[in-house]
């Protein structure tokens, strides 16, 4: 008999049957669950999510906040300009999705259809710039500077132009070139990145995607507190895009104004000044390299001794900020980071390093009085120093026999302090220390270098002290690659017998290093504004200041000031006497040192000047020039890459920069406070109306708010020619009925 069930089932069938059952029960739970997780639990959530699918967002920019001066000039601010927009809701109603009125538009403007095709479409990740990156519901900006002749043909021949509108916008606006520039200091905007908007999500002022931001520069540092925050429009729109009702707005808010310790005519003197060095510098035959001086970059930092603000920031090359306003070209920015064009957009007073020269010196000076050496000992100054096998020679092989530490720093003696130098390496052990009491590293810590100084601007650098550590961590880095040269070059260059040199123990600080070191020369590196934090510091009695642009920041209708205050970093590790013996002998440079020749005449009995001259060699380049210098309330710092030695580089510069401070004749000793650009330090703040007018010195005029813009985004001066008052009260006022 058979034994199939009379079901005719089998017992393998009757199993798959009971699987198949198992995954179908499986699904519905699965199935019910997922239903129950989105429509109850989660429910609210995407009811809000769906309901947002029908609520568009239109943003109005807040008006960004200004820049000023001490004096309350715009360094930055917002001028007045017709931007001509395309809405493109109201373009895709047409029956060619717009395309004739976006070319009628072309024929105004003076542009080409496709160009102004490109500008409107929306980017995405297979369309390539210009495109549009905001909201589709956003007005596209196709043009930030229509004439008014322009304006008004779109306006007056609405019915040909759907969806396009032309209305006075603030647009950032810097100084011309021929100004204060400023360019580096101030920085430039440019649209946020997708990254920077998923960043700010959960801060208080989240970026939206038409925002522009700070990159560098002031912009950068107070971006939050210049942006303001964007006004938003929400509109309802059906399942196609179009807008139903609107429903709700929230206001922008302009931006806070920052007030700077810059003083914009001290700070164009001080570009005229570097600039005139530098071109005077390239026609001026250096003797070693048998040629004239490159004189490729500079920098010139003017800072208050009392405060550690900085009055004037000067870095060449330089730029156009207003390059980057609209969207910079391809070809403009490619100029900016071109080789050829030397980098102008870093800042040689806070990213450019180089060894100091003798500048270092007076560092170099509190090292030996703290390691116990008399300030007024008998040491010697001969024309050079020998060393094992090598002879380190004086400047230009100059002698002034056994002189004191003052006299050192007047005349700027190598060997008096390759002398002490040695010394100290010796006693501390030579190439194989123990206990080494590192004086000379040790003190330019104390002095602040090898460290950033917290000035207000983005992208500083550190510079270097190349002391024991600093050797070890190089060595680590270099080790296998100076080993491999020693073992397979048989090249006779220098770069061989540095590897040859250093690949079995590259660490040790050698008596070469500790000799160089002593005059500013070797590895060690520093930027112009830690020189000027140094020499304020000396100035004012040992007192380090954390370097600072930013003044105040003033509400945009004036009401909430709040203050920046000067910030103690640290102090100078001189006693009192010490820095009165160093005051001494930087003010002797200028009447009977290495920088009397640039200063004859100088009114040193009612103004003392104090100096420090610097000619820093550079492997393979001509000499650095630095000049660092003080008065009882500013330090004034230049050097300039490849521009000569100290005095003779710069020192015509320097010069002529506090002549304009002070109101002293050129090249005399008569002074006339009453001609002088900043004979005494400001230590107010401009005001800002409740109008959110800025209340200049008497020698500016207070520039009045047209209605809807606070009044620094508004230029001063009559309104474009050829333009009838109604004209102008159309353009101004009548924004309502252009759309």
């Amino acid at each position: 008999m058979s034994n199939i069930p009379e079901t005719g089932r089998t017992p393998r069938v009757t199993i798959r049957l009971v699987v198949l059952q198992v995954l179908v029960l499986s699904l519905l739970i699965t199935l019910g669950g997922r239903l129950w997780f989105l429509q109850i639990r989660n429910g609210q959530e995407y009811d809000q999510k769906a309901a947002n699918n029908h609520i568009q967002q239109v943003v109005t920019p807040a008006v960004r906040g200004s820049i000023l001066d001490d004096r309350g000039v715009p360094l930055a601010d917002n001028e007045t300009r017709l931007v001509v927009s395309a809405n493109r809701t109201d373009l895709l109603k047409q029956a060619d999705d717009g395309q004739a009125v976006l070319a009628r538009l072309a024929g105004v403007l003076g542009m080409k259809p496709k160009d102004v095709q490109d500008k409107v479409r929306l980017c995405d990740a297979k369309t390539p710039q210009p495109c549009w990156n905001g909201s589709p519901y956003q007005p596209i900006p196709v043009s930030d500077s229509a004439t008014t002749q322009q304006a008004l043909q779109i306006m007056e021949r609405r019915e040909d132009f759907p969806g396009i509108t032309a209305e006075p916008t603030a647009v950032r606006r810097y100084p011309a070139p021929s100004q204060a520039n400023t360019a580096q200091v101030l920085g430039y905007l440019s649209p946020v990145t997708d990254d920077e908007l998923t960043a700010s999500e959960k801060t208080k002022n989240p970026l939206l995607r038409s925002d522009q931001i700070g990159r560098s520069g002031l912009e950068n540092t107070y971006d939050s507190e210049l942006r303001g925050k964007a006004g938003v429009t929400r509109y309802e729109v059906d399942n196609l895009g179009r807008v139903i009702g609107k429903a709700g707005d929230t206001p922008e808010e302009p931006g806070s104004n920052l007030v700077t310790s810059i003083d914009s005519r001290v700070q164009a003197v001080t570009e005229k000044e570097l600039n005139a060095a530098m071109v005077a510098a390239r026609k001026t035959y250096d003797t070693v390299s048998h040629e004239n001086y490159k004189a490729d970059s500079g920098a010139a930092v003017v800072m208050d001794n009392h405060t550690g603000q900085i009055i004037a920031m000067a870095s060449a090359p330089t730029y156009d900020p207003n390059e980057w306003v609209g969207g910079i070209s391809v070809k403009a920015y490619a100029q900016l980071n071109d080789k050829k064009s030397n980098y102008p957009l870093l800042n040689r007073a806070t990213q450019g390093q180089s060894a100091p020269g003798s500048t270092f010196k007076v560092i170099s000076t509190t090292a030996a009085l703290n390691a116990g050496y008399a300030p007024d000992g008998g040491y010697d100054c001969s024309s050079s120093m020998t060393i094992g096998n090598q002879v380190f020679k004086n400047f230009e092989n100059e002698s002034f026999g056994p002189i004191s530490l003052g006299r050192a720093l007047e005349v700027s003696c190598d060997t008096v302090f390759y002398g002490i130098a040695y010394k100290e390496w010796l006693k501390d052990g030579g190439t194989n220390p123990k206990h080494p009491k590192d004086w000379f590293f040790k003190t330019a810590h104390q002095f602040g270098l090898g460290a950033k100084t917290g000035v207000d601007l983005p992208g500083e650098v550190t510079g270097r002290v190349p002391d024991r550590k600093w050797k070890q961590d190089y060595y680590d880095q270099m080790k296998d690659y100076w080993c491999k040269i020693a073992k397979t070059s048989k090249k006779t260059d220098l770069g061989t017998e540095i590897a040859k040199e250093n690949c079995p123990d590259g660490y040790v600080v050698r008596a070469g290093d500790s000799v160089n070191y002593a005059i500013g020369q070797g590895d060690t590196l520093v930027t112009p504004v830690q020189m000027a934090r140094i020499y304020a510091a000396i100035a004012n009695g040992g007192t380090l200041y954390q370097p600072a642009i930013g003044k105040a920041v003033v509400s945009a209708d004036g009401k909430t000031v709040t203050p920046i205050k000067p910030v103690v970093t640290g102090k100078l590790p001189d006693t009192k006497a010490d820095l009165n013996y160093m005051n001494t002998a930087l003010a002797n440079v200028v009447t009977q040192g290495t920088a009397d020749w640039k200063f004859g005449g100088w009114p040193q009995t009612k103004i003392p000047l104090h100096a420090k001259t610097g000619t820093a060699e550079v492997a393979g380049k001509q000499t650095t020039s630095w000049f660092d210098t003080y008065t009882k309330d500013y330090t004034i710092v230049m050097t300039i890459s490849q521009g000569g030695t100290g005095s003779g580089g710069s020192g015509e510069a320097v010069r002529r920069i506090y002549e304009a401070m002070y109101g002293i004749k050129k090249d005399s000793g008569e002074i006339d406070p009453k001609k002088g650009l900043m004979p005494q330090p400001v230590t107010t703040l401009p005001k800002i109306s409740s109008d959110g007018a800025v209340v200049k010195s008497a020698s500016y005029e207070t520039v009045t708010a047209a209605p809807g813009l606070p009044a620094a985004t508004v230029a001063a001066g009559p309104p474009p020619a050829a333009l009838t008052p109604t004209d102008t009260s159309k353009l101004l006022y009548g924004r309502k009925s252009w759309s």
